[in-house]
């Protein structure tokens, strides 16, 4: 089972959801605005990724919080603050079995699905 999360208007997920669809593949769309997110499901996601890279800090919604909260930032309040504004989760994230991955890249989708 494929499942990727993310946020249905994004420019990257519409990339990555188009290659999957014209590979046949099918999968599970999460929109975290929509369906939405539990703090279990964000904490295996930091687990397996690390908080650090499911923080993004190029979009506006990071940019937005003042410069002492983004000096600050510990897993807990990055946590926190991704829970409660799904956009400043990096996207895609692709799910498949135990297997996650960040961003879209034709080429890491492929290894992926051959494996």
């Amino acid at each position: 089972m494929i499942r990727m999360y993310g946020i249905k208007n994004c420019d990257t997920i519409k990339k990555a959801r188009k290659w999957l669809e014209q590979h046949q593949l099918n999968y599970q769309f999460i929109d975290y605005r929509q369906d939405g997110l539990t703090a279990e499901q964000l904490a295996v996601f930091s687990q397996q990724l690390g908080w650090q890279n499911l923080l993004n800090t190029r979009g506006t919604t990071y940019r937005a919080l003042p410069a002492e909260s983004r000096n600050n930032l510990t897993e807990s309040l990055a946590l926190d603050l991704m829970l409660q504004q799904p956009a400043m989760i990096k996207r895609p994230l692709l799910q498949r079995n135990d297997t996650f991955i960040l961003g879209f890249s034709a080429e890491t989708y492929q290894q992926l699905l051959e494996d």
